[in-house]
């Protein structure tokens, strides 16, 4: 399975935003279900102003039972 180009840029954008030490992990509130989440945002300035770009949130429960890795039969 490709990762799409899009997904690779904005993965390179978080390592670049980590490597600067400029990340944060934000508490937001869920558009959709009101509900709290813990989100990875790279951080920016613009005039002055912090940007929080987010890039996604902190799962939520046991990631492992919830993600099947490439080429995992199981």
């Amino acid at each position: 399975m490709a990762i799409p180009e899009a997904h690779r840029r904005n993965f390179e954008t978080l390592l670049c935003a980590a490597a600067d030490g400029n990340l944060a992990l934000l508490e937001c509130i869920d558009a959709t279900s009101g509900e709290p989440r813990y989100v990875i945002c790279a951080v920016g300035r613009e005039r002055g102003d912090f940007i929080m770009t987010p890039f996604g949130h902190l799962h939520d429960g046991d990631p492992f039972a919830a993600y099947i890795p490439p080429g995992n039969p199981d």
